[in-house]
């Protein structure tokens, strides 16, 4: 669609760089499952060869997210306008990887999700020999000593899972940069969404999701994608896609075009639901604290307003009690499910510690404040007044 990128964000994420099946002028892409296409001679195709290398299917989806997460490249520079899509956040992150050498240095937020931290701890320093420094980049300071010439790659997640830091993006863009023209910087932007936040609009090269989340956000798809802004790392990127392999299915690459067909009006509804929890947990009596960024007691919550259009549906606090009274909230919610993940239409409730961060060493948890009474909720549509009786309930059992 020639006139996509003059469209505004909610109408992007409907048209962005998409138009019709060209042979039955489908408006949805039909899911391709063809694993080869048919070549007039040898070499000689209309663009596709393997489904691998190319999928109809998975291009409208990559397009679509290259669209709503700014990036300036065309279809003439690159076939999906550098949108690269992949069949796990993680599958999409390890590839993303492949951009530095062997010894490369990283630096990393500290507050990071587990198996991002485990990829890179328990695998990449061994395999790959990185160097990998985790650092409180939303500390000025702290930035500016870690942020040195020698930083093949920065790798921020903003806000942070779970403990919800921000992270100044113009700010971490503008110091690495200058340490090292040449650096890569990449944002995990999967709890914002690019209806709130757009890291390449403030410097960022790389803007990172797990589709499986709030792109996709209906709980029944897993994958990862990456948007890229710049021309020569999306030659690299399209060649590391291909040679690494771990693509997208034709069928999750529909499900996830499909589920961010809505993620404008689905996000407004994220954020007013959680806006409203987070206010009624920040003056509930068993309730010792709650971080979200829109609420004024968030320690950054002026660099919130600044950077972010919103917040989603994510929100961490800490109940009265320890560990008993954490696990005795997590099993008593019912509209809440007690499950992995995060961003879809349903409502969760996560114990970090024990689930998603399970694998972070227990002395690095404790010092980034994942303690025994944190949870994390992650706020789906549904009527508010049902899912703030749900937390009434379950408190009473605390």
């Amino acid at each position: 669609m020639s006139r996509s990128r003059d469209l505004r964000l909610a109408s992007r994420v409907i048209h962005g760089h998409q138009r019709p099946e060209p042979v039955t002028g489908a408006v949805m892409p039909p899911i391709f499952t063809s694993a080869t296409y048919a070549q007039s001679a040898p070499g000689e195709h209309r663009g596709f060869e393997y489904s691998r290398s190319h999928n109809p299917t998975r291009y409208a989806f990559e397009r679509l997210v290259a669209s709503i997460e700014g990036s300036p490249i065309t279809e003439a520079q690159d076939p999906s306008c550098g949108g690269f899509a992949f069949s796990s956040g993680l599958a999409a992150m390890a590839t993303t990887l492949e951009l530095v050498d062997a010894g490369a240095r990283v630096v990393a937020t500290d507050d990071l999700y587990g198996g991002s931290r485990r990829l890179l701890s328990q695998v990449r320093e061994r395999s790959q020999q990185l160097d990998v420094v985790y650092a409180d980049l939303g500390d000025p300071d702290v930035a500016e000593r870690e942020l040195t010439a020698e930083t093949a790659l920065v790798w921020v997640e903003t806000p942070t899972n779970p403990m919800m830091k921000l992270v100044d993006l113009a700010a971490v863009a503008e110091l690495a940069r200058a340490r090292n023209p040449n650096v890569i910087l990449v944002c995990d932007n999967t709890f914002a969404s690019p209806i709130f936040q757009q890291p390449i609009e403030l410097g960022f090269d790389i803007a990172m999701h797990s589709t499986t989340k709030y792109l996709n956000g209906h709980s029944d798809s897993v994958g990862g994608v990456v948007a890229v802004a710049r021309e020569d790392l999306v030659e690299r990127m399209r060649f590391l896609q291909n040679a690494v392999g771990a693509v997208m299915s034709p069928f999750d690459s529909y499900l996830a075009l499909r589920g961010a067909k809505t993620l404008d009006i689905r996000m407004q509804r994220h954020q007013s639901n959680a806006l409203a929890l987070a206010r009624y947990l920040d003056q509930h009596p068993k309730v010792e604290g709650v971080i979200f960024p829109a609420l004024e007691s968030h320690p950054q919550h002026e660099l919130f307003r600044r950077q972010m259009r919103g917040t989603s549906g994510m929100i961490t606090f800490t109940v009265t009690g320890g560990l008993d009274a954490a696990r005795r909230f997590a099993e008593s919610v019912e509209v809440f499910q007690l499950a992995e993940s995060l961003g879809a239409v349903e409502s969760l409730v996560n114990h970090p510690a024990i689930m998603t961060h399970a694998s972070v060493p227990a002395e690095v948890r404790a010092d980034l404040g994942i303690d025994d009474n944190l949870l994390r909720l992650s706020v789906g549509i549904e009527n508010p007044d049902d899912l703030q009786e749900d937390l009434e309930r379950a408190l009473e059992q605390v």
